[in-house]
């Protein structure tokens, strides 16, 4: 199975994230897309991540009605901060049969000397890159890449976090449910 690994810390999972990885789905040979949510990013403070169990939850909320789009918790189970090399090492050896390709954004590629082992993630594995405003795709690592232009909007994670604590609402923003979760915890106050 040809499956693609969408990192994040999905700090919540928003109608973006969704359409990114539906667009993987529809123009990619991927059989499925994958959303690992991360505990703890290595290049980002965890002072303002909510639970990564509820992010998880609210993950499998979003994608439990499509079947190319799974959620799933490897990283809980792996030594902290995560790194994408020791996940898909991780990976490989508990699907050795499937092949894995990593989704991310032109942003994060111009970043990714800043990776662990990244030497080995651009020998090992294909990258589907889907371009972000400003972040031209510059590939002078020798790496295999598939560039999508899916369609982008601008939503960011951020932006959610700062509408629930302003009272703002968020729909739209996230899927129904995951926004109904949200407001039932009162996540992000």
């Amino acid at each position: 199975m040809k499956v693609g690994l969408y990192f994040g810390s999905f700090n919540p999972i928003h109608t973006g994230h969704l359409i990114i990885a539906s667009h993987v789905a529809n123009y990619t040979d991927m059989d499925q897309v994958w959303f690992v949510v991360s505990p703890q990013n290595p290049l980002k403070p965890s002072s303002v991540l909510l639970n990564e169990y509820h992010r998880l939850f609210l993950v499998q909320l979003a994608v439990e009605e499509d079947p190319r789009l799974r959620a799933t918790d490897v990283e809980f189970k792996l030594p902290r901060p995560s790194y994408t090399i020791d996940t898909l090492t991780y990976l490989q050896e508990k699907y050795p049969r499937h092949e894995f390709s990593l989704i991310m954004g032109s942003d994060s590629f111009q970043n990714l000397k800043r990776w662990k082992n990244y030497e080995l993630l651009v020998k090992n594995y294909p990258f589907i890159i889907y371009r972000r405003p400003q972040f031209p795709v510059q590939d002078s690592l020798g790496a295999t890449i598939t560039i999508l232009v899916a369609p982008m909007l601008e939503i960011s994670a951020t932006q959610i976090r700062d509408n629930i604590k302003e009272g703002r609402t968020i729909r739209y923003l996230v899927p129904d449910k995951v926004r109904e979760e949200i407001e039932q915890n009162r996540y992000y106050k």
